[in-house]
């Protein structure tokens, strides 16, 4: 899906992001013993580190997916793998901020099956691949997190749709 597709925006500041994923953390805690995190990079890492305090876990490793940027969707390639996969990935937690087509969810899932998948939102495409997620957004919804946005005017609503 290119960003041109997306009709909506939904903005998320650094607060609510860090309310989100501690809600995500309530949500995982006392489901298991989590043996260790899997944040899938980049925007899974932000979440990861919360929960990973929220659930005091120290063993936090990283999967390196790229699938999209902020223009266009491709074909999921692999840039790094995770070092705590193994024959049995019981107990493992996956993190990422978004679950959007379920491009990237579908590869995590090859790779770590036995692995339970958390994201903080979560996009009807994508959400049957997820475990456990938060807040459900619509599919033609552009998430802007902290991290992609910085402060400048906003123009109003009534404003945007006269262009």
């Amino acid at each position: 899906m290119s960003e041109a597709t997306y009709t909506k925006t939904f903005p998320v500041s650094w607060q609510e992001l860090h309310r989100d994923a501690k809600a995500l953390a309530w949500r995982l805690h006392g489901l298991r013993a989590w043996r260790g995190i899997v944040a899938i990079t980049r925007g899974g890492l932000v979440p990861a580190a919360i929960v990973a305090r929220e659930l005091d876990l120290r063993v936090i490793d990283t999967i390196s997916i790229r699938t999209y940027d902020h223009q266009s969707a491709g074909k999921a390639q692999l840039l790094k793998p995770s070092t705590l996969g193994g024959d049995d990935n019981s107990g493992l937690l996956i993190v990422d901020d978004l679950v959007d087509t379920g491009t990237t969810g579908r590869v995590v899932r090859d790779l770590l099956p036995g692995a339970h998948f958390a994201t903080v939102y979560a996009k009807p495409a994508g959400k049957p691949l997820v475990d456990s997620y938060v807040t459900e957004v619509s599919q033609d919804t552009w998430i802007m997190f902290p991290w992609d946005t910085e402060l400048q005017l906003a123009r109003p609503i009534a404003e945007s749709a006269r262009r």
